[in-house]
């Protein structure tokens, strides 16, 4: 009889604080064989008659050690289906991401993009193809756009989080038209100072729910 695929959740937990200069992702060691010890993004097997969306805040708590509280939004991004990607046997991964709050403390470890080390698995490519699905969520998709930009912020926060995830900084004209055109999204004519030199940034905020 042909083995059936498992199938594993395996998530890109997102983390962008106030003082986090750029969008950073949670990692942690393996406790277990394949791959103990190395660094990979949380995931479990899907229990049976289990929803996405609960089996990825599952893995983001018990694996990168978030509180529940603190996982913001949850969504799906992709599926990999490479046969060998796992040497147990056939398993099918689905991607999910996560945004993370602010909390005390967890397990895990925080690079941002750039700074990604080697992961287990197929965890790498994973993420490679994430980042440019990121980039063309962001602005586009509220859900997960306003959670991990925050309900309000400077525009520099704005131009900091669109070159981290494209690659490119972008142009200050054409984000501020992207921004203006976000239902709920509002310029508010205040401005933050933001580093020690230069004009100060202007804010930007949504309207409360």
């Amino acid at each position: 009889m042909e083995q059936q695929s498992a199938v594993s959740i395996d998530v890109i937990a997102l983390r962008y604080g106030p003082d986090d200069p750029v969008p950073t992702l949670g990692v942690a060691p393996r406790a277990w064989e394949p791959f103990a010890g190395e660094l990979a993004l949380p995931g479990v097997l899907l229990g049976r008659g289990e929803r996405l969306d609960a089996a990825a805040r599952r893995a983001v708590h018990t694996k990168l050690g978030v509180p529940a509280e603190a996982i913001l939004a949850v969504g799906q991004l992709a599926t990999f289906d490479e046969p060998n990607r796992d040497p147990r046997g056939p398993t099918l991964s689905i991607a999910m991401w996560a945004v993370i709050g602010d909390h005390d403390a967890d397990d895990a470890r925080w690079p941002s993009f750039d700074d990604v080390p080697p992961l287990a698995f197929d965890h790498n490519r994973i993420l490679g193809t994430a980042r440019s699905l990121f980039a063309d969520m962001l602005w586009k998709n509220l859900t997960f756009t306003r959670p991990l930009i925050g309900e309000h912020f400077p525009a520099t926060r704005a131009v900091d989080l669109t070159a981290a995830l494209t690659g490119d900084r972008p142009d200050p004209g054409n984000l501020n038209r992207t921004l203006a055109a976000l239902p709920g999204l509002s310029r508010t004519g205040e401005r933050v100072r933001v580093k020690a030199t230069g004009r100060p940034a202007a804010l930007w905020a949504f309207d409360r729910e």
